[in-house]
């Protein structure tokens, strides 16, 4: 199979601020408006790997909104993120892609049972790659947060919850786990960039290896957590004992607004404190924040005080500040995570893929946290694809 056939980018929350800037900077590079700023997979080390040009991209997906891109890219212009020249170039090619959207699936709207609605979504991704020759689909999850979805059969099989899904008014699965679902009955490999459950349940992960597909996630690393995964290791390299370690986030746009709710904001938070106690070695008090500031629009900023302690006792402390565009910062891991997992696909690897535990606060596959070597861990897969 050829890496760099033809291939399906189909993203779940299609319209969000994240899908909307990867698609928006798609569609630039290709009009070579923009260069690949961001973009790990278009760094020279990786031409030797065939992953899927810009222009063997062909975008599709869900959601549940009906805001247009055109609208919401025009929205995300006037926010900063995306500049007027790029949206200039871009605007008609925006139109192309909206025709591609498909609704999404929501528990308060389906009425009927989850197995009909995952083959609804199935039939909507198998349909995309009839019609435009995909040689495979990569299912990319940018919806928003979950709250925590109670009752989840995470022990039983396959067939038990098929079953259940069969049900009429029954919901068994979260919206994310249904995606993923619905993508790997489609024949897809399977990512998923944010903390909601996805496809950690034992039997879709056995559905994965059943259909022999590869899948990765979980939760974007795209900002404070970055940070904090290149300096962590500073400390337990140096053996210098970490004693607290606070984070304060402050979130403006849709992000803001359902982080606002601590039920959605649950998933994050264990899954930045996760890695932040691997990095480290050990527990240490970790209290962190997040809250909502409509004023800051689609930026975000993160606070945090690091309280160490070195020889003979001294106590020290190391304080940043990160401001960005949570989008823009990560429209690019999108596009390399669609490139880099339809390699894998091609090259015939399955289960999850460690390798990209780079791009993820809570990498499924591997326990490596540490930024430098996830790098290293991501080029020497990619030599060896």
């Amino acid at each position: 199979m050829d890496a760099a056939a033809p291939t399906g980018l189909w993203l779940i929350g299609a319209r969000g601020s994240v899908a909307t800037t990867a698609i928006t900077g798609l569609l630039a590079l290709r009009a070579g408006v923009v260069p690949a700023t961001g973009c790990v997979s278009a760094q020279p080390h990786f031409d030797e790997l065939r992953l899927p040009a810009w222009e063997d991209l062909v975008v599709g997906g869900h959601d549940i909104v009906s805001t247009p891109l055109a609208e919401r890219a025009a929205q995300l212009s006037e926010a900063g993120v995306v500049p007027p020249r790029v949206l200039d170039a871009v605007r008609g090619r925006l139109d192309t892609v909206e025709s591609e959207l498909r609704e999404g699936y929501h528990p308060a709207t389906n009425s009927g049972s989850q197995t009909d609605a995952a083959r609804r979504l199935a039939d909507d991704i198998t349909d995309f790659a009839r019609r435009h020759g995909l040689a495979r689909v990569v299912v990319l999850n940018v919806s928003s947060t979950e709250p925590a979805f109670p009752g989840l059969p995470e022990h039983g099989s396959l067939e038990a919850l098929e079953a259940a899904m069969a049900v009429p008014g029954r919901t068994v699965l979260p919206p994310s786990s249904l995606a993923a679902y619905a993508a790997l009955r489609a024949g897809c490999s399977y990512v998923d960039f944010t903390p909601s459950t996805g496809i950690r349940l034992p039997a879709l992960e056995h559905l994965a290896a059943r259909q022999s597909l590869p899948y990765a996630g979980s939760d974007g690393k795209t900002g404070e957590t970055l940070v904090r995964s290149a300096l962590a290791p500073l400390f337990a390299s140096r053996a210098l004992r970490v004693r607290s370690w606070a984070g304060t986030n402050l979130l403006g746009g849709g992000d803001g607004l359902t982080l606002a709710d601590s039920e959605h904001a649950g998933s994050k938070l264990a899954s930045k404190g996760r890695g932040l106690a691997t990095l480290l070695g050990e527990d240490v008090v970790a209290p962190l924040h997040i809250d909502n500031v409509p004023d800051l629009g689609e930026q975000k900023m993160a606070w945090d005080n690091v309280s160490f302690e070195g020889f003979l006792g001294a106590r020290m402390s190391l304080q940043f500040t990160w401001t960005g565009y949570d989008s823009a910062l990560a429209a690019p891991l999108v596009l390399d995570l669609a490139r880099f997992t339809s390699a894998a696909h091609a090259a015939g690897q399955t289960g999850p893929l460690g390798a990209l535990g780079f791009y993820f606060k809570d990498p499924m596959g591997t326990d490596e946290h540490r930024l430098a070597e996830q790098a290293a861990e991501l080029a020497g897969w990619a030599a060896k694809l």
